[in-house]
């Protein structure tokens, strides 16, 4: 999926936040494969699902989440959303003085605190206070998204991104791969399909990504198998899934990638 730099700055009628409504949030059901083209906001937001995993890609990077996580998108970044399964997504749009410096003015995924997630809910999606909104019901309003607001201060960031390419014709391998991790099980049957030869294929990615084809594609099989993790599956299914002959061949990708086995991993990230 390319990611124009000339995108449209995309206004939603009655969401873009204001003075009186600085946070502002919005539901949207996608099926599984659903897209949201690329684009940008004036503002920044946060994307997340309250049930199904979504994929959330940038120029520069991509990065698949399940609903234990969001990503965090600051103010005129190009970015566009892909559901990987039947997903309820959530974003919440935050007026430019309520998370400011160096932390927030990059993209990022953040864990989602199950307090967030309920503060989150209880936010009201229509683009405009019910007419029935009584002054009360507007202090309720006024305090949870103060709530929210401390809540992402808190959040703990995650090193969860995928780096892609700027070559168009290798970013369109990369999403192949990200689209279906299992498919091939190596260098020499991605470079085969693409077009390329395998050694030209390993340089491509040193020189664009600056990793090789390994270690960028270990990325994307961990972060493929926190989403599968996520919806409680268990190892052999992961592995199974991931294209893995067994559930100990993962295993040592895993553990040679990042250190610890799955279980400790999926645990902890």
């Amino acid at each position: 999926m390319d990611l124009p730099t000339t995108a449209p700055w995309v206004s939603p009628e009655g969401y873009a936040p204001t003075a009186q409504r600085p946070l502002r949030a919005k539901q949207r059901l996608l099926e599984n494969r659903a897209d949201i083209q690329p684009h940008r906001h004036a503002w920044a937001q946060l994307v997340f699902s309250i049930a199904g995993a979504v994929r959330v890609s940038t120029e520069a990077s991509t990065y698949i989440v399940p609903p234990s996580r969001a990503v965090w998108i600051p103010p005129g970044l190009v970015h566009a959303v892909t559901a990987i399964e039947q997903a309820d997504l959530r974003t919440v749009y935050l007026g430019p003085a309520l998370l400011d410096g160096p932390a927030w003015r990059a993209g990022r995924v953040l864990e989602v605190s199950p307090l967030l997630r309920e503060l989150v809910l209880a936010l009201p999606t229509q683009a405009e206070p019910a007419p029935a909104e009584t002054p009360a019901d507007a202090a309720r309003r006024g305090h949870v998204e103060q709530l929210v607001i401390a809540e992402l201060k808190q959040a703990r960031a995650l090193a969860l991104g995928v780096a892609l390419p700027a070559d168009a014709r290798l970013r369109r391998l990369c999403e192949a791969m990200l689209a279906e991790p299992g498919r091939h099980a190596g260098l020499d049957a991605w470079a085969r399909e693409a077009g390329y030869s395998p050694r030209t294929l390993s340089r491509l990615f040193r020189e664009q990504l600056g990793t090789s084809f390994a270690q960028w594609r270990s990325q994307v099989l961990l972060a493929h198998a926190l989403t599968l993790a996520a919806r409680g599956r268990p190892m052999s299914h992961i592995a199974s899934e991931l294209g893995y002959a067994s559930a100990s061949a993962f295993t040592a990708m895993v553990t040679r990638s990042v250190g610890m086995p799955p279980s400790r991993f999926f645990a902890e990230a």
